[in-house]
């Protein structure tokens, strides 16, 4: 399975001089089964980076399409695509089917790679026991984040796609949580990141809490009224597992849940970036806008 598929859409025209602030949409499209719905939204939503989670390439519960390829050309973006399984019951072996996320944007994608955790859940596994029929959603692959560096004015953005195991309890979804942060360390801390997704848990509960108030990582989305970011669903009620954290000299204004739209079984995230003020990298950022002028 080829880890990752990329693509360009994004002309000169549709291009722009990147400034202090930066708009971020995350969303888990629901392998984009409503994709009208989900263009309609994101066509009157202005977006530099758009963070898509569970997007179908060539299965058939989406009608053989490249979810995430024909947003990105919809958008007139460039994107990434990292596989996250092969849906073994959506494709066939000489037609295979995939499932992941996808990164879009309007700035320069300088390089991607996949974060494959180390902590799985068995449940997807095939097994002779087990019926390979939709239903059952067999898979061969791993859950993971999909890592992207995006040049914004003089630095580089480090971007965590990500999407935690739906199966298996809070502790698993901790320690893959825990992969990402000791992920990061790789970076300095002068480096500004993004980790945002669907992490199926609550972040503002127990454990999750203790180990991101530990952690350097910010959650601009818990300075205010914790909403559920999912539908309310035949299996249970609406959940609060969706997040959008960031790292470094950044700085966010304008969080929003859109709560109004039924394009997917999440609602759309959002948030602005900037510089945090006084940082050295807001400095330079000046000079560079200056300078393209």
């Amino acid at each position: 399975m080829e880890e990752i598929e990329t693509g360009s859409f994004l002309s000169a025209a549709d291009s722009r001089v990147p400034g202090h602030e930066i708009r971020v949409v995350s969303w888990n499209i629901n392998r984009g089964e409503q994709l009208d719905g989900v263009l309609e939204f994101l066509r009157r939503t202005p977006a530099d980076l758009v963070l898509l989670q569970e997007t179908d390439v060539n299965a058939r519960r989406t009608r053989y399409r490249n979810v995430a390829r024909e947003i990105a050309q919809a958008l007139r973006m460039d994107y990434v695509f990292g596989f996250e399984f092969e849906e073994l019951t959506q494709g066939n072996r000489d037609s295979p089917a995939y499932h992941g996320q996808a990164t879009l944007s309007r700035l320069p994608i300088s390089e991607s790679r996949i974060l494959r955790f180390r902590r799985q859940s068995g449940f997807w596994r095939p097994r002779w026991y087990i019926p390979t029929i939709p239903g059952f959603q067999r898979r061969l692959g791993a859950r993971m984040a999909l890592v992207s560096h995006i040049s914004w004015l003089e630095t580089q953005l480090i971007v965590y796609n990500v999407h935690l195991e739906s199966r298996g309890d809070d502790a698993l979804r901790c320690s893959q949580l825990v992969e990402i942060i000791q992920d990061a360390q790789r970076y300095d801390s002068a480096v500004p990141i993004i980790v945002a997704g669907d992490f199926n848990f609550d972040l503002s509960q127990q454990p999750a809490a203790s180990l991101l108030a530990d952690s350097p990582l910010d959650n601009p989305f818990q300075s205010g009224s914790v909403r559920p970011t999912t539908t309310r669903s035949r299996l249970g009620s609406a959940r609060t597992i969706d997040w959008i954290l960031t790292r470094g000299p950044l700085t966010s204004v304008g969080a929003e849940l859109d709560d109004s739209v039924l394009a997917s079984d999440h609602y759309p995230m959002s948030l602005t970036l900037a510089p945090k003020p006084g940082s050295g990298w807001l400095l330079r950022a000046s000079v560079f806008e200056q300078d393209c002028r």
